[in-house]
């Protein structure tokens, strides 16, 4: 387990968060912009001394007031990659990359050798280059690769996206995925765009002014209201796991969720491949009556869980879709009485299957 308790006063501001996590995986600390999530990084990683608390990662205590314990930074095996990656402009890419290697003791293991990352980072082309002919995207995953080959017991990711343009973060993203999925290493993800932590997240941890206000697993946060309130109505959802069941002839994924199969494109899917799929409450449309003969590709049966009041003229529904598997649709409060929604009630949610969004962990099933 990674365990955080710590804080810290910078002027007016306070920190003061605690919370736990399992590792290996990927728990992502999110918040808006002030929140302290950077403040929180550099606590941990040991560049910031914290006024009081504790920190353990596995059976190791960093820093303990207390007792009177804190590791230095130096020794405390831990790879860090912030939103610019301070790479070494005079040397190679190769250069920078050996320079976490030679960050080791030289009797200490090494279990991620260097041909491996470099192909899991994509920088078999890159490797003879300067520093700054790359591109934004290329030098993060240099960053990410010289943090890697320092053995890290735990790797921060502090925003490593926030500087790069919509279309370099879609081609950074695949390899952080990658990451995830190869190696068994606990990650702390930071960031304040929700769709990065769709993709990379098994764990979220809620940050408000310096204070944690949620945490648990993906699917439980989706429908927080603490997230709804950072995050916006129009980003409201349900996050679902499933399994890839097969393809159908028109290459769209048949996922089994809860009791019911959707029908979700999720390019280069494979059978029995876990993925985290992003069901939006504004796409999903609720009927009392089985429907039939509909171009809508998902109608998936459902029990009403709750029925409350949200932004403007509208309600949210939770729906039990089956086997923990939970969906959010935001109607109408005029639809929701002439419906007669209440908890208990047999109701059919319906999805276009153009409107999903499902992420592959390239785990398979148990």
């Amino acid at each position: 387990m990674l365990r955080v308790a710590l804080r810290k006063r910078r002027g007016d501001f306070a920190l003061d968060i605690a919370f736990s996590a399992p590792t290996p995986g990927v728990t992502a600390v999110f918040g808006r912009s002030g929140c302290g999530k950077s403040t929180m990084i550099s606590l941990i990683a040991g560049l910031l001394p914290p006024d009081s608390g504790r920190l353990v990662v596995g059976d190791d205590v960093w820093y303990d007031s207390e007792r009177r314990v804190s590791v230095d930074a130096r020794h405390r095996r831990m790879g860090v990659v912030f939103q610019d990656a301070r790479l070494f402009p005079h040397l190679t890419v190769r250069a920078n990359l050996e320079y976490g290697l030679r960050r080791l003791p030289r009797e200490a293991e090494r279990p991620m050798k260097f041909d491996d990352v470099v192909s899991l980072l994509g920088l078999e082309t890159l490797i003879a280059r300067r520093t700054h002919e790359l591109s934004g995207g290329e030098r993060q995953r240099v960053a990410l690769g010289r943090a890697l080959l320092a053995q890290p017991r735990l790797l921060l990711l502090d925003e490593p996206l926030a500087s790069l343009d919509l279309a370099r973060r879609e081609d950074v993203l695949p390899y952080l995925e990658k990451l995830r999925d190869a190696f068994t290493l606990p990650i702390v993800y930071v960031s304040h765009q929700f769709d990065e932590v769709l993709r990379l997240a098994t764990r979220v941890v809620l940050l408000d002014a310096g204070r944690v206000v949620a945490e648990g697993d993906i699917a439980t946060m989706s429908r927080d209201s603490h997230l709804r309130a950072i995050v916006g109505p129009d980003s409201v959802g349900a996050v679902v796991a499933g399994v890839v069941k097969s393809i159908d002839a028109t290459g769209f994924a048949l996922v089994r969720i809860g009791d019911a199969t959707l029908s979700v494109e999720l390019e280069g899917a494979v059978a029995g491949q876990r993925i985290q799929i992003q069901v939006l409450a504004r796409d999903v449309i609720v009927a009392t009556e089985a429907p039939h003969r509909l171009s809508v590709r998902n109608i998936v049966p459902a029990r009403v869980v709750s029925v409350r009041r949200d932004v403007g003229r509208s309600v949210l529904v939770e729906l039990d879709a089956g086997r923990t598997a939970t969906l959010l649709a935001r109607i109408t409060t005029r639809a929701a009485d002439e419906l007669a929604l209440t908890p208990d009630k047999q109701v059919w949610a319906l999805i276009k299957a153009v409107s999903l969004r499902g992420h592959a962990f390239n785990v398979p099933e148990r």
